[in-house]
């Protein structure tokens, strides 16, 4: 007894005829009616009257029409469940992520992931950027976020945002009122910038240098939170990406002046272990990181 003789019974019970359940299944009239006559001599019992026209069932042939039934949606509600199954989502997805990100982004697409994915769920830490390479190298996480990546033999690297930097200055700076500054405004100004080992300073400097414009290094940090702070105390403006500063600027602590004539961009990136075999979970993060945001600057800008 097998599933396709399960369905060959019921389509020829059901159509009452041999040769139309025959061809519902494929098969010739003869061939049918031999499977019938074999079952009914295994069971000792008749399934069809044959003496009927159209066929009609015995009280055996409708106890067994019903067990093929009950064994065939059993079988389809199984098919069903698995399909389910193989679909869902689920499990965890471990993010390693530099502190600029920023908090509000990964609110926003956690929140998102969940919406869509209720069975999975974001594990994120926020690292230095070359704690991310590490955390990626060593599977410890599935995918980092981090500015400036670069590929290795161990590390692929894909495009994610391009966050345009803007002058971030204090209210009460003399910039703070401009629509726009010019790169020479910023000549002899006080400056907070970034440490020197890192890549957005290299791009800063490099801009500056561009543009024969000498700033008054007053402080330099490592992470951003500590510039946003000193800027908004007074220290010297700084260049910063504007996203960044979104929450400050709400609360009136620091403003943004967009540069005159030039688009810097900090370029943040999604990065993976080569080769890397996702589950379904990271799989899913990933398109969703790749999935291009209302006001983003595409990724493909350039200074």
């Amino acid at each position: 007894m097998d599933l396709e003789h399960l369905k060959l019974f019921k389509d020829i019970a059901q159509a009452r005829s041999f040769s139309r359940g025959a061809s519902a299944n494929g098969i010739s009239q003869s061939a049918a009616s031999q499977h019938v006559q074999e079952l009914e001599e295994q069971f000792g019992v008749t399934l069809l009257d044959r003496a009927t026209r159209p066929l009609t069932l015995t009280e055996a042939g409708k106890l067994y029409l019903e067990m093929c039934r009950d064994v065939l949606r059993t079988r389809d509600e199984f098919l069903v469940a698995l399909e389910r199954m193989k679909s869902e989502v689920e499990g965890a997805v471990r993010v390693a992520s530099i502190y600029s990100v920023g908090l509000s982004e990964m609110s926003r697409l956690e929140s998102e992931f969940s919406r869509r994915h209720p069975q999975a769920r974001l594990e994120v830490e926020y690292l230095r950027p070359e704690k991310v390479y590490e955390a990626v190298v060593s599977d410890q996480a599935d995918l980092g976020l981090m500015s400036y990546a670069e590929p290795t033999k161990q590390v692929t690297v894909l495009p994610w945002r391009q966050e345009q930097m803007v002058v971030a200055v204090s209210p009460h700076h003399p910039l703070a009122d401009k629509a726009e500054v010019r790169p020479e405004e910023l000549d002899g100004l006080d400056f907070v910038g970034f440490d020197e080992d890192l890549p957005i300073r290299r791009d800063i400097d490099r801009f500056l240098r561009e543009h024969r414009v000498h700033v008054n290094l007053t402080l330099h940090f490592d992470n951003l939170q500590m510039i946003k702070e000193a800027v908004a105390h007074g220290s010297g403006v700084s260049i910063m990406p504007a996203r960044i500063m979104e929450d400050e600027v709400r609360q009136g602590r620091l403003v943004p002046v967009p540069i005159a004539g030039f688009h810097l961009f900090r370029p943040v990136n999604i990065v993976h272990r080569r080769k890397k075999r996702f589950h379904r979970a990271g799989q899913a993060f990933l398109e969703l990181l790749q999935e291009p945001p209302a006001g983003w600057v595409p990724a493909s800008s350039t200074h």
